[in-house]
C-alpha cells in the first residue's frame, strides 16, 4: 500500500472500517488468509465504542433462534474464544451463570430457554430447583434456575490488544483518525478517507462501523439504499455495587424485550455491576441518570432481596447497534455480502450487538469467507 496521505489515490487489497473487536477480528482473519489489510478507525484508539461498553460476558448461546447467525456464531465463537484466551493468557474466567425464575409464572419461559439453548448446541445446561440454586448461591432467591457452566467473563481490552497485535504481526496496518466519509462502489471500491484526506481504492471493503454502519452504507454511491436496514439506538445503563456481592456466578433474570434483563455480572476482580437496561434513545450519549437506579433496585430485589438501599452507584453505559426498533422482534446479525447486494468485494455488518463480543473470532472467519 502507498502511504496513507496526500490527495492522490492509494491502493490496498482489503480495507476494514472500524477497529472494534469485530473489525479487528475480521482484519486478523483476512491477514491469516494472506491478504493485505488496512483497518480504518475514526477514533484515536481501538475499541472505543460498543466493544468497550458492554458486560464483558462470554455467552454460551442460549437466547437466540435455532440456526440463526447469532446462535451459530455464538456457540462457535465461544469455543474459539476460550481456546484463544487460554493459548495467549488473556484474563478470563469460566465462572458460569444462573438464569433464574423468581416466581412460578416464569418457569415455562425458563424451560423454553433451556430447550432453545440445547437446540443451539449448548450441551451442558443444568436445570436446578430453587433449593439447588440456593445451595450454590445462598443469597439468591428463586423458584428454579438454569445453570450455564460455560458462560464466563473476559477482559475485552486485553482481548482486543491481542487480536490487534496478531493482525499487525501478519502485516495488517491500523490507521487511526481515519474516518470514512463515503465511497463509490463499482469495479473497485473507492473510499473517501478523512483525516488524511485521501482516496483509497480497494478490492475488498468490510463495513464494521458498529453504530454507524447503516449510516455509512447509505453513503456508498452505487449500493441500493433499500438494502440498508434502519438504525435504532438502544442504550444500556450499568450501575455498580458498593461493597462486594455475595455471588460467585453471574445471575440473570428472564429476558425482557430488547435485552436480557437487569443482570448481575462480575468483573475479573470480583466487583459486581448490574445492567444493562433498555433505554431507546435518539442520540449517542453515554451519561447515566442516577434516577434509573431506583428501577434497578426493584428488579434486583426479585432475585437478591438482601441488596441494601443506596448500594447502587451510576457506572457506565453502552449503546446497542439495533436494526429492530421498540416493540419489534430482535433481528439476527445482518451480514450482507456480494451475493446479497451485487457489489463485488463489499461486506456490510449490520446489527452486530450481543453476542458480538463472544462471536468475534467466528465472525471474522465467516466474513473472510464471503470475499473471493
Amino acid at each position: 500500500m502507498c502511504g496513507m496521505g496526500g490527495m492522490g489515490m492509494d491502493r490496498i487489497e482489503c480495507a476494514v472500517i472500524g477497529a472494534g473487536v469485530v473489525g479487528l477480528s475480521v482484519a486478523r482473519a483476512l491477514a491469516l488468509a494472506g491478504r493485505e489489510v488496512v483497518v480504518l478507525e475514526a477514533a484515536d484508539a481501538i475499541g472505543t465504542g460498543t466493544s468497550s461498553r458492554n458486560s464483558e460476558v462470554v455467552h454460551a448461546g442460549i437466547y437466540y433462534p435455532q440456526d440463526s447467525l447469532k446462535a451459530r456464531l455464538c456457540v462457535e465463537g465461544r469455543k474459539a474464544l476460550y481456546r484463544y484466551c487460554e493459548a495467549r493468557s488473556i484474563p478470563h474466567r469460566r465462572c458460569g451463570k444462573l438464569i433464574v425464575a423468581t416466581d412460578g409464572e416464569q418457569v415455562p419461559a425458563l424451560r423454553a430457554l433451556a430447550d432453545k439453548g440445547r437446540a443451539n448446541g449448548v450441551d451442558d445446561l443444568v436445570w436446578l430447583s430453587g433449593e439447588e440454586a440456593w445451595a450454590m448461591e445462598p443469597a439468591l432467591r428463586c423458584v428454579a434456575a438454569l445453570h450455564s457452566p460455560s458462560t464466563g467473563i473476559i477482559d475485552s481490552h486485553a482481548l482486543m490488544l491481542s487480536i490487534e497485535g496478531e493482525a499487525e504481526s501478519l502485516g495488517a496496518v491500523i490507521a487511526f483518525r481515519s474516518p470514512v466519509r463515503g465511497a463509490a462502489v463499482g469495479g473497485e471500491i473507492v473510499l473517501e478517507v478523512g483525516g488524511q484526506e485521501t482516496e483509497l481504492s480497494c478490492r475488498v471493503v468490510v463495513n464494521s462501523a458498529g453504530l454507524w454502519a447503516p449510516d455509512l452504507a447509505r453513503r456508498f454511491r452505487g449500493l441500493d439504499p433499500a438494502l440498508v436496514p434502519p438504525a435504532f439506538l438502544a442504550k444500556g445503563n450499568y450501575f455498580t455495587l458498593s461493597g462486594r456481592a455475595p455471588f460467585t456466578r453471574l445471575i440473570y433474570p428472564i429476558p425482557e424485550p430488547g435485552g436480557l434483563g437487569v443482570h448481575l455480572t462480575l468483573d475479573l476482580g470480583g466487583q459486581a455491576r448490574f445492567g444493562p437496561d433498555v433505554q431507546w434513545v435518539e442520540d449517542i450519549d453515554y451519561g447515566v441518570d442516577p434516577e434509573r437506579g431506583r428501577g434497578f433496585a426493584a428488579e434486583i430485589r426479585r432475585y437478591w432481596p438482601g441488596i441494601e438501599d443506596g448500594a447502587l452507584q451510576p457506572g457506565y453505559s453502552g449503546i446497542r447497534p439495533k436494526i429492530s426498533g421498540p416493540g419489534e422482534a430482535a433481528r439476527d446479525f445482518m451480514i450482507q455480502g456480494p451475493a446479497d447486494h451485487g457489489v463485488p468485494g463489499l461486506v456490510n455488518l449490520f446489527g452486530i450487538e450481543s453476542p458480538g463480543l463472544t462471536s468475534c473470532l467466528a465472525l471474522g472467519e465467516y466474513v473472510a469467507g464471503l470475499v473471493p
